[in-house]
């Protein structure tokens, strides 16, 4: 059997879902890079089955849900029900220091951004990798807040879209009961 009318509203869902997050990144400034790019969708269309993939970056997942730092979190937000946390014990140590400059290639998130702090005292910049362990100490009590770019778009999206999956199902059965079409 073709299910071609579910299968253009199970498009529309999806390209709906891309859209919205790469919008919801954009206005929480966190637009034009590695994630949003990364942002897509895959349909798998089988003998009577959609299989329908949304695709990221890895840390997309940490971006939406949020992360519980290890002294407190951010109570306004979902981040404190988010099943992810720093101090856990299951990620690599240094991971987020090395992520935020890594002084063995000369890279990462400060470094990409070009900014430094400077030392109240004398004055001076910091160096990249003083204020990568500033940063990630602060992350890593403090936790990320939760901004929900993706799971919105997504519940959203059902909400919105679930009425048309059924009618075009409804349609493409009805197609193939009167025209006998497989």
């Amino acid at each position: 059997m073709k299910f071609e009318n579910l299968e253009e509203q199970i498009k529309k869902y999806a390209k709906y879902v891309v859209q919205q997050s790469k919008s919801n990144l954009t206005k929480d400034k966190k637009g034009g890079g590695d994630l949003y790019n990364s942002i897509s969708y895959d349909l798998d269309v089988e003998t009577n089955a959609f299989l329908l993939d949304f695709l990221m970056e890895d840390y997309g997942a940490f971006v939406d849900k949020g992360v519980k730092g290890k002294t407190s979190t951010y109570p306004e937000t979902s981040s404190a029900l988010s099943k992810f946390q720093y101090g856990s014990g299951t990620g690599p140590k240094g991971g987020l220091t090395k992520a935020l400059y890594n002084p063995e290639t000369e890279s990462g998130w400060i470094k990409k951004k070009k900014f430094q702090w400077k030392d109240k005292k004398t004055g001076r910049f910091l160096s990249y990798k003083s204020m990568s362990y500033l940063i990630a100490r602060s992350i890593y009590n403090k936790g990320l807040k939760a901004n929900m770019f993706f799971s919105k778009p997504f519940e959203v999206g059902l909400q919105r879209y679930g009425d048309d999956f059924l009618e075009g199902f409804i349609l493409d059965i009805e197609r193939q009961t009167i025209f006998g079409e497989k």
